[in-house]
């Protein structure tokens, strides 16, 4: 039997606990009424996912004078954003979990999510509208990232239980395939790797 260092045995489980620790969400349902409880961290980790895609796509944008109207509305998104990042981190504060069914919290929680989509869009507009501008591994480089926030805002909207209009028809993402680790169907990515892309660990 191979023998494992203490520093070792230590990493790994402190890498188990912060995984366990980073449940996205609980759902519990009493007397008819559901409670979604959600993790603080992953909220948090969900908006800086979409702050890094904006940051990475905009860095290909920003050499090229034709697409500054694209990096615009992608920065503008992405202040947007992190305004509302901010304003749900202050609050939070060192608080672990928030209940979504809390009418001030899911104000908060539905903030970034609208920003995210907005960013999403904004995102995948620059992609459409770079023509040959852009490299074909660059314009590569920027759909992996767009299709990791779009992911992220599947994943999201899972956990949520909010309908995600973009899905294909019959194909919806849903929380138990969540559950399980099973890839969005639209992206084929799942939440880990769509994290892993967008440099959230």
């Amino acid at each position: 039997m191979k023998s494992i260092s203490r520093r070792n045995f230590l990493r790994s489980s402190a890498l188990g606990l912060s995984a366990a620790a980073l449940t996205a969400c609980t759902v519990a349902t009493t007397n008819g009424v559901t409670t979604i409880t959600l993790n603080v961290a992953k909220v948090k980790n969900y908006g800086q996912a979409g702050l890094n895609a904006a940051a990475t796509v905009t860095s290909y944008l920003s050499s090229f004078p034709a697409l500054a109207p694209y990096a615009l509305a992608i920065t503008a998104a992405a202040k947007a954003l992190s305004v509302a990042l901010g304003a749900f981190s202050t609050a939070a504060g060192s608080t672990l979990t928030i209940t979504y069914n809390d009418a001030t919290w899911k104000t908060r929680v539905d903030s970034i999510l609208t920003d995210l989509d907005t960013l999403a869009a904004a995102i995948e507009s620059a992609i459409a509208g770079s023509g040959s501008i852009l490299s074909a591994s660059v314009i590569a480089d920027a759909r992996t990232a767009d299709n990791a926030l779009a992911t992220i805002i599947s994943v999201f909207k899972a956990l949520l239980g909010v309908s995600d209009a973009r899905a294909p028809v019959g194909r919806a993402f849903t929380r138990d395939m969540l559950l399980v680790g099973a890839p969005v169907p639209r992206t084929g990515m799942t939440e880990a790797k769509a994290l892993a892309v967008l440099g959230v660990r």
